[in-house]
């Protein structure tokens, strides 16, 4: 079975196919937020500190830490950038971290500094990327997030797709990093722009476990963009994806609406054992105003993974508002 192991200094959780699924944190992404990216240039990290405690509160796996503030020299702005950022978080929260950056020295320097087993977001198939951020995962012994585009763009094709992660895959298997170590992205387009776009992503997410055998994420609130309601759509894509094979996305916990869709296909798929988190987390819900049920505290979505890090085994993508 395809384990993904990743890791903070002192929990490790598991992304596979017979785990919950895993919930990665978005909000840590000053792309589209103007006043994030304000806040992190004049170094002021209080909403960062927020957001980190809030998505573990509501119920986040792992948390995504994005540091791309600017797109004007990006290789001496984001490596020192991305380097605070993962430090203070890593400093308030126990869940692992997913180190997400486009420039290889921002990943390598935040390699550096990260404690447990990170996840790295991302490569892609590009030969440039393939050629700086393999080495890297191999060097660190970190699994990596594989994008399904090169340098053709991203394709509407998804057998063009699914040939892109396969290469990426193959090309990790070179460097001497396994398939369980490759949690491809096979890139879900937004549905009101491309009306087959969830068949397309069912159907890939189906080809990636059964042939690739690989973990698999995506940028979830992608496949609502445009749309009113979008939470709806998200939540309804929800048990949908993770019934064709999806093990996690990167979104937003902190959506009530979207976090009990997790919650309910885990219990629904069997990966929450006696229904115990479900229980846990909504055994005192009342009705609120306008028939919405709300839930007394919030608790981890995915309960996959076990204290102690790596010291247990040695001895040692756009947020939205």
């Amino acid at each position: 079975m395809t384990r993904t192991i990743v890791a903070s200094a002192t929990r490790e959780i598991i992304i596979g196919f017979d785990q919950p699924f895993c919930v990665i944190g978005e909000r840590i992404n000053p792309t589209g937020r103007k006043k994030l990216a304000a806040e992190m240039i004049e170094g002021n990290f209080d909403t960062v500190i927020k957001d980190a405690l809030e998505q573990v509160a509501a119920g986040a796996t792992m948390l995504d830490v994005n540091a791309g503030v600017t797109a004007v020299n990006p290789n001496e702005t984001e490596p020192p950038l991305l380097v605070k950022t993962l430090e203070i978080v890593q400093g308030l929260v126990d869940v692992p971290l997913s180190i997400d950056s486009s420039v290889s020295a921002a990943i390598e320097a935040a390699l550096k500094v990260a404690k447990g087993r990170p996840l790295v977001n991302s490569v892609t198939g590009e030969e440039e990327k393939l050629e700086a951020i393999l080495p890297l995962c191999k060097k660190y012994d970190v699994p990596v997030v594989a994008i399904s585009n090169d340098e053709t763009g991203i394709s509407m094709d998804p057998d063009v797709r699914f040939a892109v992660a396969k290469k990426i895959v193959e090309r990790a298997m070179d460097h001497g990093i396994k398939p369980h170590d490759i949690v491809v992205d096979p890139l879900v387009m937004p549905i009101g722009a491309l009306g087959d776009a969830g068949r397309q992503v069912f159907a890939l997410l189906r080809r990636l476990r059964e042939e690739l055998k690989v973990n698999t994420t995506c940028g979830l609130s992608n496949i609502s963009f445009g749309l009113p309601h979008r939470h709806g759509i998200n939540a309804g894509f929800i048990p949908m994806v993770i019934g064709a094979g999806m093990t996690s996305a990167i979104m937003n916990p902190c959506r009530p609406q979207e976090m009990e869709a997790v919650r309910a296909a885990n219990v629904l798929n069997g990966t929450d054992a006696n229904c115990t988190n479900w229980i846990r987390t909504y055994r005192d819900h009342k009705p609120a105003e306008g028939g919405h049920a709300v839930a007394a505290a919030a608790a981890p979505a995915a309960s996959g993974g076990r204290r102690g890090g790596r010291a247990a085994r040695t001895g040692g993508a756009a947020a939205s508002e």
